[in-house]
């Protein structure tokens, strides 16, 4: 009966419980591609909730009151930890709700360790190299864990079992979509590695040193990573620098970012034997359900390797 009257009170307000319960998710994740990994866990069960916005950064994103009212009401909340999400670090450092999970066990993290090509300060070597423990400088790991699928898997898996306390009832369920979404994203992974075997010599160059954890997963490397901020335009000395590099490599692939404008990308580009494409680290087009974090990565594997294949 008092069920019934709060339908009732909340239809006389124009409310509908799924819309009112929409705004308070039980599992809240700070970035899309966390949100997509606990959809496989939670597939059938409960719909997690993402704080970043479709196309935002989550280097420079600033919290909204409504922002703050989820994470204060969510019962779990997953993020990478501060060296990523630095917009809601102070938040959720003493939060007993939210769990870092670079800092879970069986992690593999990789050190940001670069040093410039011959002498350039423009773009960087890229660097490999994988690091078990956690004593580390703040900012000397790579956050962007979750473009190796192995990490995705370790993720998975704890998720799975974190979140049984949450839902007791359904935990037979919770297993049995981690096994399914091992299962796809191991057979995904083969093919993936297949397609990228013979692409590991194609020259490459990147906006952004986010694809790390990607590239020594499938044995890549980047020519070059591009330090450019799509928020500044830079000066015609350094794009002259950075399209002798261009010329150096020959017919090569440069790859940028949604948020980059395409004036910037093709007055780096103009007349020379380049391929243009464009990759998205965080899925920002990606919906929200059991197989999307599997279309994310194959998304990412198709514009990369599609471009290298034309080379």
């Amino acid at each position: 009966m008092l069920f019934r009257r709060l339908v009732l009170l909340l239809a006389g307000l124009g409310v509908s419980l799924s819309a009112a319960s929409a705004t308070t998710p039980t599992v809240l994740t700070t970035i899309k591609p966390l949100q997509l990994i606990a959809a496989a866990v939670l597939d059938g069960v409960d719909s997690p909730g993402a704080l970043l916005p479709p196309g935002a950064s989550p280097h420079s994103y600033a919290l909204r009151p409504s922002d703050r009212r989820a994470v204060l009401q969510a019962e779990r909340i997953y993020w990478v930890g501060p060296d990523l999400e630095m917009f809601v670090e102070r938040l959720l450092n003493d939060s007993q709700t939210a769990v870092a999970l670079m800092g879970i066990p069986d992690m593999a993290l990789r050190d940001m360790q670069q040093s410039p090509p011959d002498g350039d300060d423009h773009a960087d070597e890229h660097s490999h190299g994988h690091a078990h423990g956690h004593d580390h400088a703040p900012g000397s790991l790579d956050a962007h864990i979750w473009l190796d699928p192995h990490n995705a898997l370790t993720m998975a898996r704890y998720m799975a079992q974190d979140l049984e306390a949450l839902y007791p009832d359904q935990a037979s369920v919770l297993n049995d979509n981690l096994a399914a979404f091992e299962r796809r994203l191991t057979q995904l992974d083969a093919r993936l590695a297949a397609r990228f075997a013979p692409l590991k010599d194609k020259p490459y160059f990147v906006f952004h040193d986010g694809y790390g954890y990607f590239e020594d997963h499938y044995n890549l490397a980047p020519r070059g990573i591009f330090s450019l901020s799509h928020e500044v335009q830079p000066g015609a000395k350094h794009i002259n620098q950075l399209r002798e590099q261009l010329q150096q490599a020959g017919p090569s692939c440069v790859f940028s970012e949604p948020q980059f404008t395409p004036r910037l990308v093709n007055s780096l580009t103009r007349d020379l034997p380049v391929r243009k494409a464009e990759l998205d680290p965080l899925g920002s087009e990606v919906e929200v359900s059991a197989r999307g974090y599997e279309t994310l990565l194959e998304g990412l594997a198709d514009e990369l390797a599609g471009c290298l294949e034309q080379l």
